[in-house]
This record gives structure tokens, C-alpha cells and sequence, in this order.
């Protein structure tokens, strides 16, 4: 070998002739079963190829007939033999391109050994390693050699890709198996079998770009479907693992697009196999979060399409009036799915940046209000009972954006030091303008207006996901009165300037949908537990002083609400309101941390623990609570008093004018009737774009206003004028007022004055310090 490879390089021009040499010497003993000599002429090509890589095309072609002679074998070591040596062939680096390579064979010949079943498993698996080296090698070769038959081209993918996946589940079988029951004669070889699978895998996945991606997915889909995989969804989840952390980021959406097309085309499948798509959709989400997933309605409409489709079934399954028992486990399969595919869409919703989340939320509200604009939906002819439950299922899935923002927000406040490994950029959300504007808020409280008590109750989750920005949800869950908040550990920051901005925007619109949930005869106790929780949070997340004497004055509405007898609330619900205030009013006073606030309100809350217990949350929201006949004897030292909590509140800085006006004393138009339940078609509608009518003949035009330096002038100074002037008025209101105020007390508080002595109002003499609290 020696002086063969001095003259090879002495003599490069001979390289062919000496291929064809060995070549056929090889022939020659092969067909005389010389397998020995068969050995010795591979050697010597393969020390050949190492020696003179430069100039390989002079005898490749020969090499390469010789590799394909012992593959066709029928004898596993030259298999392997031939193998590694193309394996060695694979791995040098051309300098020249070759114009007349084919590799079509080679890609036949090792995804067939892929699937090799020799009897003795020791045989097979080596035969089996040996093939998947090959297919490793002709990557290699050719994904980088544009001169090449294109290895991405279906023809070949539909033989690399199974082969390599139907190495990956047996490998994971039997590696699984002997995991179980180790053995000391156990051979290694089917981890490194299951190892060099992945690896060759990921390499392939790793390699396809934009244009290729797409063939290499296609054959892994067919796979799972042939094989039934989808409904174990273990190896489907595996199998997609391995394919989202393989593929370049910038193509992770390809991936999880070809997914949703898949799911549409197994929509007429079984919801076991739907429900398996739809799971490895929401792994291939959770790790794409990182990449570039470049996700659009389209991606939404796909999963909520599913969704009518899945209510569809639902239904249609249950008007059946075959087996029950198989009935009874399709309803239950179509279940799952729906709150697969509600999950799903959260997860794929905390992937997106905010302002395509609001697209995504506003499209989804749309239709909730009519489910009928759905192809699907209208052509099953499901009525209200289908309507009504994809209201709901489309509801279920704001609230999973709401729980995925949740989560996603508390990963923030976790990993605030690590900015650079954050993978929940986009959803950093630090106000409550960006979180809920007023195109998604607007219609979301009028949710809270329908009939179904389901509903109300979704609405509300939905609006605690948006606001708990610092994982207190959790803490003030349960509806209790708490003699110390302080274990609670309750989390705040200050409330910023778009936070206020946002209450002073929305606060009245919140307090009022609050307030019509509490006065609906169906609310049970969820929906008040859920009420403590949503005032709770308003309390520690968007809450400043005004706003806080805003949601006192909420609480002490709706005592008055529970009070009144011109509300027809049962008694159940009057003692649960009363409930809901004293565990508010407890919950906020030690927040607000007023001495005399927090002793008034916990004086109510002693003297219902020993007259009225049915009127706090302990003995109202328990399994079967012990009602009065009647509330008509409600008053006194059980309610909590408005004008004291003023006094208390004043002494300690708080604006107390806000608290002489009640909220939501009559219903409004929007609310209709008292006695008059309304649907979620009846209530919502969102807002569109205004039409301006541009023919003269309909409407009249008026002149256009010249507007001149001199123009702005008088107008500026108009305009302070006007300032000044409400403001020297505002001042004389006030006057008149105080002035009215002291002749009030003069003539109702002081006794009528003395020839001899001149009076003093009552509110100004000097009591000794002993009588001031």
C-alpha cells in the first residue's frame, strides 16, 4: 500500500486506471465468494481516497461501483463493509464539483436496510446502524451540492424520512424495554441505534431551508397517519419535539402551519386522532415561542373552525339513539378535543405580539356574536343549543389568552434579572391600556348581560387573567373574612399614570357591570367568589385614592342594593351580597391601613357574627347555608355606615365627595327591562366604522370656516377668558355652599341666642382632649 499510494500521488493521472483495476479485481472475487480478498481491495480504495482526496473524480466512479457491488450483496458484513467505506467517501470535502454522480441507489439501498429483519437481532441492528450511517453520508454529499439530483425532492424524502422515524419508535421500544429490565447481557447497541437515529434526524431537519422545508415535514405526517400514531401521542409528541428544536427558527411557522393544514385534513377522523394533532400543535407552540413564528388569523380561524366542527359532532353524537356506551365515550373524546384545542389557541396567542393578540381577541368576539358567519357552523343546522355552546367554547378560549398572558407576565416578574433569555417579550404588558383597550373591553362587559350564568362567569375569569399582574389571584380566590391580610403576602407596585388613566376611562363602565352581576337572580356562589376576586385585584392592581374611594362606594351600593326591597333578589342572593360587601370592605380597609376604618367595619362584622351570621361569607358560601325566612330586619349596627366611613376616610387625606352619589340606582336603555333576560346577540355589537355620506343631494354642506391669523387670536383669548370665568365661578359655587352650610348648623344645631350672651355654633367650640378620639 505504501508504495501503491507513493505512485497514485506521483502519478495522479493514473488514479483512474487504478480504480478500474480494483474494481475489477473485486468483481472477480466476489463472484468466486473470495470475500477475503473482497477486504483487502476496499482497503486499499479507502486508504486511497484518504490519500488522494484531491483528486477524487478520477477514480470515483469506480469506487462507487465497487460500494454498490457489496451493497447488493446478500452477506451483512460486506453490507457494512461497503457502508463504512461510504461512509469515509462522504466525509471529504470536495474541492471540484462532479457532474455525473448519481446517488438514487444509495438512497434505495440504505432505507432498505433501515428496515432490516434478520432473525438474530444482534445482526440486525448492526445492518440497521449501517443504514442509517448511509442515508447520514448521501446528506452530506449532496445537500450542499447544488450539481446533484435534489435529495429534498419527494421521491426521496418519502425513503429517508420513515426510515429514519421507523428507527426512531423501535430503538425507543426496545431501549424503553430494557430500561425496565436492565440485564448484564443487554446489548449497547440499540441506544447507540436510537442516538445516531436522532442525531441523523436533527441533521436532516437542521439542513432544510424555506423552499425544502415543507418535503421534509410531509413524510413525517403520512408516517403517523399510516402508522396510527397520532392517537398514542407519545411518539408524536417526540417525533415533533425533535423536528421544533432541529428546524432553523425563522422556519418554526412552516412547521405549525402544514400542522393546522393536517388537522383540517383529518377533520372527518376520529377526535382521538384530531385530539393527537391538536396536542403536538400545542407542544410544537410552546416551543416555537422563542423563534420567529410568524402567526396570523388564518392560524386562529383554522382552530376555531375545529372547534365549531368538534360542537358539531358533540351534538350530532348525542341525538343519537344508538349504543349509549359508545356514545356516552365519543362525547367524551369530543370534549377532550375542544379543551385540547381552547388550550391550544392560548398557547399559540402567547406567542404573538400584543397588538396582534387584540386582533386575535377581537376576531374571536366576533363570533361569539354570531356563530353563523362560520361555513361550518351555518351548515350544520345546530340551533340554539350549538349556538350557545360555541359561545361558550369561543369564551373558554379568551379566557385561555387571558391565562396565557397570566403565566406569561409571572415568567416576567421571575426572570426580570435575564432580560436577554426572556421568551415572553412580547407580552411584558405594564398597563392596562395595551392589555384591554377599548374595542375588546367594551364588548367583554357586555358579556357580562347575558342570560347564561356561564357566561357572566367566563367574562369575569377572563377580566381577572387581564388584570392580576402579580400573581395575587390566587391569594384572595376564597371569599373570607381574614382578621390579618399580612399572610397573604399580597404584591403591587404603584399605580402608574396609564393605569389611572385607564380607570378614569373604564372605572365607571367595570363598576356598573359588577353591580348588574350581583343583582342577577342567577349568580351563584362562583360568581360571587369571583366578584371578591375581580375587586381584590382592582384593589391592589389599578387602584389610587380616588378609586379606591370609588370601589368603597361600589361595595356600599350594592349593601344598599341588597338592602332595598324594590330589588326582587332572592334571599339567598341578598345574603350573599351582604356577604360579598363585609368580605370587600374587610379585604380593603386593612389595605388602606385607617385605623378607624378597619374598627368600624370589623364592629359590623362582631355584631353578624352574634345577631346575623347568614350575612358574611363563612356561613353563606358553604354547601347548604342556613337562610332566614325573610330580610326585612337588616338595618341598624349589622350594616356598615356611609356617612362614618366618610368621616374616617376625610381624617385621612381620602376625597369623601364621591361617596354621596350611589351607582347604578335604575337600570339604563342598554339594560332594558328588569324583568327581561338578554342573549349574547341581543346585548353585544361591535363597533364599527362610521359612513360619511358624500352625495350633496342628501345632505347639506356647509361653508368652510376661513380661519386667519387674527381668527386664532380672538379665539385663544376667548379661550382663557372662558377658563378664568368657570373658574371665578367655580369659586362662588363653593362659597354659596359653605355659606348655606354654617346657616344650616347655626339654625338646627345651636340654641337660639341670649339677650345676654352672644351664641356659639356647636361645631366650633373647643372640647377638652379627653373627648376627641
Amino acid at each position: 500500500m505504501q508504495k501503491l499510494t507513493f505512485y497514485a500521488q506521483s502519478a495522479p493521472q493514473k488514479l483512474d486506471r487504478i480504480g478500474a483495476y480494483l474494481d475489477e479485481w473485486l468483481s472477480w472475487d466476489v463472484a468466486r465468494h473470495r470475500h477475503g480478498y473482497v477486504c483487502i481491495a476496499m482497503e486499499a480504495m479507502d486508504q486511497l481516497l484518504m490519500a488522494c482526496h484531491f483528486h477524487i473524480n478520477l477514480f470515483v466512479d469506480s469506487f462507487l461501483k465497487m460500494v454498490l457491488k457489496l451493497l447488493e450483496l446478500d452477506k451483512p458484513h460486506l453490507q457494512i463493509l461497503g457502508t463504512n467505506s461510504f461512509v469515509k467517501f462522504a466525509n471529504i470535502e470536495e474541492d471540484t464539483p462532479s457532474y455525473h454522480r448519481s446517488y438514487d441507489f444509495f438512497v434505495s439501498r440504505f432505507s432498505e436496510m433501515c428496515h432490516s429483519s434478520y432473525e438474530d437481532p444482534d445482526i440486525h441492528t448492526k445492518i440497521r446502524t449501517a443504514g442509517i450511517k448511509g442515508l447520514q453520508g448521501v446528506l452530506r454529499k449532496t445537500v450542499n451540492d447544488e450539481l446533484q439530483a435534489n435529495i429534498w425532492d419527494p421521491q426521496h424524502m418519502d425513503k429517508i424520512v420513515p426510515s429514519l422515524l421507523f428507527n426512531l419508535q423501535s430503538a425507543g421500544k426496545a431501549t424503553a424495554t430494557e430500561r425496565r429490565s436492565p440485564s448484564p447481557q443487554a446489548p449497547v447497541e440499540e441506544e447507540s441505534l436510537l442516538e445516531l437515529t436522532e442525531h441523523c434526524f436533527r441533521e436532516l431537519l437542521g439542513r432544510a431551508t424555506y423552499g425544502n422545508i415543507k418535503n421534509a415535514i410531509t413524510p413525517v405526517l403520512i408516517h403517523l397517519d399510516n402508522h396510527s400514531l397520532w392517537e398514542g401521542k407519545n411518539f408524536a409528541l417526540r417525533c415533533f419535539e425533535i423536528v421544533m428544536h432541529s428546524v432553523q427558527s425563522q422556519h418554526s411557522h412552516l412547521v405549525i402551519q402544514q400542522l393546522l393544514g393536517h388537522l383540517d385534513a383529518n377533520s372527518k377522523n376520529s377526535p382521538m386522532v384530531r385530539s393527537g394533532i391538536v396536542a403536538v400543535l400545542l407542544e410544537a407552540a410552546a416551543i416555537a415561542v422563542s423563534g420567529s413564528v410568524g402567526i396570523v388569523l388564518e392560524v386562529f380561524n383554522t382552530l376555531l373552525g375545529q372547534l365549531h366542527l368538534s360542537v358539531h359532532y358533540d351534538l350530532a353524537c348525542y341525538g343519537d339513539s344508538s349504543n349509549s356506551g359508545t356514545k356516552m365515550n365519543t362525547i367524551n373524546e369530543e370534549r377532550q378535543l375542544q379543551e385540547a384545542v381552547i388550550t391550544t389557541i392560548g398557547s399559540f396567542a402567547n406567542t404573538l405580539p400584543k397588538y396582534q393578540r387584540s386582533d386575535v381577541m377581537l376576531s374571536i368576539m366576533r363570533k361569539i356574536l354570531d356563530p353563523g358567519v362560520h361555513p361550518v357552523l351555518a351548515s350544520t343546522g345546530s340551533g340554539p343549543e350549538g349556538t350557545r355552546m360555541i359561545q361558550v367554547m369561543l369564551l373558554k378560549s379568551l379566557v385561555q389568552i387571558g391565562e396565557c398572558r397570566e403565566t406569561a407576565q409571572r415568567s416576567h416578574i421571575r426572570t426580570r434579572a435575564h432580560k436577554e433569555h426572556m421568551v415572553t417579550a412580547g407580552f411584558q404588558t405594564t398597563n392596562m391600556l395595551t392589555a384591554l383597550p377599548s374595542s375588546i373591553l367594551g364588548p367583554l362587559l357586555s358579556f357580562s348581560l347575558s342570560e347564561d350564568p356561564e357566561v357572566r362567569l367566563l367574562v369575569l375569569t377572563i377580566l381577572l387573567g387581564f388584570i392580576d399582574r402579580h400573581d395575587n389571584r390566587p391569594k384572595v380566590s376564597a371569599i373570607s373574612i381574614m382578621s390579618d391580610i399580612s399572610v397573604l403576602k399580597l404584591k403591587g407596585d404603584k399605580c402608574s399614570k396609564q393605569d389611572i388613566v385607564f380607570m378614569k376611562k373604564h372605572g365607571e363602565e367595570l363598576y356598573r357591570h359588577i353591580s348588574l352581576v350581583c343583582k342577577d337572580p342567577s349568580s351563584d356562589q362562583k360568581h360571587y367568589e369571583t366578584l371578591f376576586t375581580l375587586l381584590a385585584l382592582l384593589s391592589m392592581e389599578l387602584a389610587n385614592g380616588e378609586v379606591v374611594v370609588d370601589l368603597i362606594n361600589l361595595a356600599l351600593t350594592l349593601q344598599d342594593v341588597a338592602v332595598s326591597t324594590e330589588e326582587s333578589l332572592p334571599v339567598y342572593n341578598r345574603c350573599a351580597v351582604h356577604a360579598l360587601v363585609a368580605a370587600y370592605l374587610n379585604l380593603i380597609s386593612q389595605l388602606t391601613t385607617v385605623p378607624a376604618f378597619c374598627q368600624h367595619i370589623q364592629e359590623v362584622i362582631d355584631v353578624r357574627q352574634k345577631e346575623m351570621p347568614y350575612l358574611l361569607p363563612e356561613d353563606i358560601f358553604i354547601e347548604r347555608p342556613r337562610l332566614p325566612s325573610s330580610l326585612e330586619k337588616v338595618e341598624g349596627e349589622v350594616l356598615f355606615l356611609k356617612s362614618k366611613i366618610a368621616v374616617v376616610l376625610s381624617g385621612s387625606g381620602y376625597n369623601t365627595d364621591r361617596l354621596a352619589v350611589p351607582y347604578f340606582s335604575h337600570h339604563t336603555e342598554e339594560d332594558g327591562p328588569p324583568n327581561r333576560k338578554k342573549s349574547i346577540g341581543d346585548i353585544v355589537s361591535l363597533p364599527e366604522e362610521v359612513e360619511f355620506k358624500n352625495n350633496p343631494e342628501e345632505e347639506e354642506r356647509t361653508p368652510a370656516e376661513e380661519i386667519t391669523f387674527e381668527s386664532l387670536k380672538h379665539f385663544l383669548v376667548d379661550t382663557v377668558g372662558m377658563v378664568e370665568q368657570e373658574r371665578e365661578h367655580g369659586k362662588q359655587v363653593v362659597e354659596r355652599f359653605q355659606n348655606k352650610v354654617n346657616q344650616i348648623f347655626e339654625t338646627t344645631m345651636t340654641p337660639p341666642p341670649s339677650p345676654s350672651a352672644q351664641s356659639v355654633p356647636l361645631f366650633e367650640l373647643k372640647f377638652p382632649s379627653g373627648f376627641v378620639y
